[in-house]
C-alpha cells in the first residue's frame, strides 16, 4: 500500500496543523509557559505544524508584542520538530507587512495572511495586498480564504494568478467551494489546507495538503488518523474514522460558539472579551462528545 498522498500533494508546512489557542493567565495576561506546554503536547500527539495568532488564537484581542512573544516562546518549545505559521492578517496592508516581518524575525516558518476584511476590496486590490506582503518577507505565505468572515472571497482566478508568486505556497481554505479548490489544485502547486474540519477528508481526497484545525487542540491524533488511513490506501477506514470525529466537530464548530470558546471549555483557561466562556450545559455536552471520541 502507498504510504504517501496518492496525488503527491505539496505540503510545505506538513499535513496536520493545529490552529492553536493562546493561553492566558487568570488575570488575563499572555501565559507563555502554558503555550509552550500545549505546543509540545500537540507536536507529541502528531501535529506537524502549529498556526499561532489566528482567530482561534484570539488575534483580534492580542497586542502585536504578545503575538511576537508567542511565536518566540513556541519556537523555543518545539524547536525544529514542527513548522510554525504565524497569523499576521489585518485589514491594513502596511500593518500586515509589519506583523509579517516581526513574525519572521521571531522564528516563524511562514505567515498566514487573511483577506482584508470589512472594507471588501475588489479582486485586484486583494491580489495586490497579498503580493505586497509576499514581497516584504523571506518566508512563505499561506493565504486565508474565509469569505464568511471577511466578506470577500479570493476568487479562483485570483488564486491562479497569485500562485505564480514564488512566496505564495499555500491556502487555508474556508470557502466551501470544492470545485474552485479542485481547479486551483489541478493547475498550480499551491498547497490547499482545509480550514473547516468537515472538509478535511473531501479536500484531501481531491489533492489537498492536509488541514489547519481548531479541533486539533483537543483531538490531534484522531484528526491525523483520518489522513494516515487515507494515505495508506485504507479509504473505507478513513471515512469511518472521519465519521467518528463528526459529533465533536459539530459541537465545537457549528453550535453557535466560537471555536476558541469551545476549545477552552475543554482545556481550561480564560478568553478575552468580547468572547465569553461557555456555559455549563455547553461544556457538559462538549466533554461528553470528547470522551466518546477519545474512548472509541
Amino acid at each position: 500500500m502507498s504510504t504517501s498522498h496518492p496525488l503527491s500533494a505539496p505540503s510545505p508546512f506538513g499535513r496536520a496543523l493545529c490552529a492553536m489557542i493562546t493561553p492566558f493567565t487568570a488575570d488575563g495576561e499572555l501565559d507563555s509557559e502554558a503555550a509552550q506546554k500545549l505546543a509540545a503536547h500537540l507536536v507529541g500527539e502528531g501535529c506537524d505544524g502549529l498556526v499561532l495568532n489566528g482567530t482561534t488564537g484570539e488575534s483580534p484581542t492580542t497586542s502585536d508584542a504578545e503575538k511576537t512573544a508567542l511565536v518566540r516562546a513556541v519556537r523555543e518549545a518545539v524547536g525544529e520538530r514542527a513548522s510554525i505559521v504565524a497569523g499576521v492578517g489585518s485589514a491594513d496592508t502596511r500593518h500586515t507587512v509589519e506583523l509579517a516581518r516581526a513574525a519572521e524575525e521571531a522564528g516563524a516558518d511562514g505567515v498566514l495572511v487573511v483577506t482584508p476584511y470589512y472594507s471588501r476590496p475588489p479582486q485586484a486590490a486583494v491580489e495586490a495586498h497579498f503580493r505586497r506582503v509576499a514581497d516584504a518577507v523571506g518566508i512563505p505565505l499561506m493565504l486565508y480564504d474565509i469569505p464568511g468572515r471577511t466578506g470577500t472571497r479570493i476568487e479562483p482566478e485570483t488564486m491562479l494568478r497569485l500562485a505564480e508568486h514564488p512566496g505564495i505556497v499555500a491556502v487555508k481554505d474556508c470557502a466551501y467551494d470544492l470545485l474552485g479548490a479542485t481547479k486551483v489544485i489541478a493547475r498550480t502547486s499551491v498547497a490547499y489546507y482545509s480550514g473547516s474540519e468537515e472538509m478535511n477528508l473531501p479536500l484531501y481526497a481531491v489533492g489537498g495538503a492536509g488541514f489547519v484545525s481548531t479541533v486539533a487542540n483537543v483531538a490531534p491524533r484522531q484528526l491525523r488518523a483520518v489522513l494516515d488511513a487515507y494515505d495508506a490506501g485504507r479509504v473505507a477506514e478513513a471515512a469511518r474514522l472521519n465519521q467518528l470525529t463528526a459529533p465533536l466537530i459539530e459541537l465545537m464548530m457549528a453550535s453557535g460558539l466560537p471555536g476558541t470558546v469551545t476549545v477552552k471549555a475543554l482545556l481550561g483557561g480564560p478568553v478575552r472579551e468580547p468572547l465569553q466562556p461557555a456555559g455549563s450545559e455547553a461544556t457538559d455536552g462538549l466533554r461528553a462528545a470528547y470522551e466518546e471520541l477519545t474512548q472509541s
